[in-house]
């Protein structure tokens, strides 16, 4: 299992969300990301999921 940093910010910049997900792949994390930023709410403001090697597997401004 990989190690992806997922973070999501309001318009400001302010960290609304720092989290960490564990995911075999880069489409796994993706989607786990994107159901944990639907289940607090975040899903419209930016955000990334960054993988191990640096990667952006997701992203919205």
């Amino acid at each position: 299992m990989k190690i992806y940093k997922l973070t999501a910010f309001d318009a400001t910049g302010e960290k609304l969300l720092d989290e960490t997900l564990q995911a075999a792949g880069d489409e796994e994390a993706k989607a786990q990301g994107t159901q944990l930023l639907q289940e607090k709410g975040l899903l419209d403001q930016t955000h990334r999921c960054t993988s191990p090697a640096g990667k952006l597997v997701l992203f919205h401004r």
